[in-house]
């Protein structure tokens, strides 16, 4: 039996790429796939993979982006398979372009898709949750939200994306903390993989091995630790950001506070420039900007 044997999964923009290797995975291990996407055809082809390996599946294209069309997913996920457990927050786009030359729609498409695509499903289930937690229910539920090395360190001509994706992790870090006492928790992964996102913006990278050797951007690389993440082995593991690609797994260290003085009384202007060179030297050197 598998670790998310008798476990109901939604997981968003699971009709190809990290979703789709996500959808298999959790199906491989027990668990009921609700694959989501908005490419309808796509989401059908998951899950006719999944039934095929004997697995359970539902196909759905609704909005994640509209509270209403949220709602409808839990209804269907939960008429269909008696409960939803995990929510994978998965699905994004891109308009990249150099910050000067972003249009208004370029930055309100992205924010609608990562964060309010991340709000709409992970606020419907918490309700659900919540509300199961207080009537005496024993809750095991998950969250799990897609960052990205962009959003962890920043990536020149992705400012908005990288916007999106930095408020992803602080999303999480205020979901471990205010959801864990209806027992659910919040963590978040930086994927890297070949996606049709990946393969817009950088082809030659993450094209596949020419031989029989490693696929490093092989999606399906990343799909073990979401499954873990998923089951009911990781409920000691809140408030964390991951790093998967190829055969590593890191744990991202965010913002914390680092070197200080204090004065205990107002700083002058001309004291401030010694002050901070001084805390820049003991300070460790932030990551480099991807494509700086």
């Amino acid at each position: 039996m598998g670790i998310c044997a008798n476990r109901t999964v939604i997981i968003t923009g699971a009709g190809g790429g990290l979703g789709r290797a996500y959808a298999l995975a959790f199906a491989a291990e027990g668990a009921n796939v609700v694959v989501n996407d908005i490419r309808r055809e796509a989401a059908e082809a998951v899950v006719a993979d999944i039934v095929a390996a004997g697995g359970q599946a539902l196909a759905n294209d609704d909005d994640i982006t509209r509270l209403d069309h949220a709602h409808a997913i839990v209804e269907k996920a939960v008429a269909h398979f008696g409960e939803v457990h995990v929510l994978v927050n998965n699905a994004g786009n891109l308009r990249d372009r150099m910050f000067v030359s972003l249009s208004e729609d370029d930055w309100d498409e992205v924010m609608r898709v990562h964060l309010k695509g991340h709000f709409c499903l992970a606020n419907t289930l918490a309700k659900r949750w919540r509300d199961k937690a207080k009537a005496g229910e024993l809750v095991d539920a998950r969250i799990i939200n897609t960052s990205s090395g962009a959003g962890l360190q920043g990536s020149v001509g992705q400012s908005n994306y990288a916007t999106a994706k930095a408020g992803i992790c602080a999303l999480t870090l205020v979901q471990s903390a205010e959801l864990i006492r209806y027992g659910i928790t919040s963590n978040a992964l930086a994927p890297a993989a070949r996606t049709s996102m990946t393969e817009s913006a950088m082809p030659d990278v993450v094209k596949k091995p020419s031989d029989d050797s490693f696929d490093f951007w092989d999606p399906a690389n990343v799909a073990p630790l979401v499954v873990w993440l998923g089951s009911e082995q990781s409920r000691h593991i809140n408030g964390r950001v991951f790093e998967a690609s190829g055969g590593k797994l890191s744990l991202a260290d965010g913002w914390r506070l680092g070197p200080q003085r204090d004065k205990a009384a107002r700083w002058l202007p001309a004291e401030i420039a010694e002050v901070v060179d001084a805390l820049v030297a003991e300070a460790v050197p932030p990551q480099k900007v991807y494509g700086a």
